[in-house]
């Protein structure tokens, strides 16, 4: 435990913060869900309109810091990828 009071507060920011990002990343686990089963299930308007969200949500979570922003560009290319070869199929 620390004993300097800023590191005290630094710790409690840490703590809410990291409930707070892992709030958010399962939520992006959750949209990406959602796209790949309604792509599988072969429902165009469900897929374009998961992707559309999902595509929204990484992006929020990239300009705040919770992923990268490169992470966030590979994940919306693997699943426009997934909508895209769903739609053709």
């Amino acid at each position: 435990m620390a004993n300097i009071k800023s590191q005290i507060k630094r710790n409690r920011q840490n703590d809410v913060r990291r409930v707070r990002n892992k709030s958010v990343r399962s939520s992006l686990k959750t949209d990406a869900k959602r796209v790949h089963a309604a792509a599988s299930a072969g429902d165009a308007d469900a897929t374009a309109t998961g992707l559309r969200e999902a595509t929204r949500s990484l992006d929020k979570a990239a300009s705040r810091g919770v992923i990268h922003k490169k992470t966030a560009a590979r994940r919306k290319s693997r699943l426009s990828r997934a909508a895209a070869s769903s739609a053709g199929s």
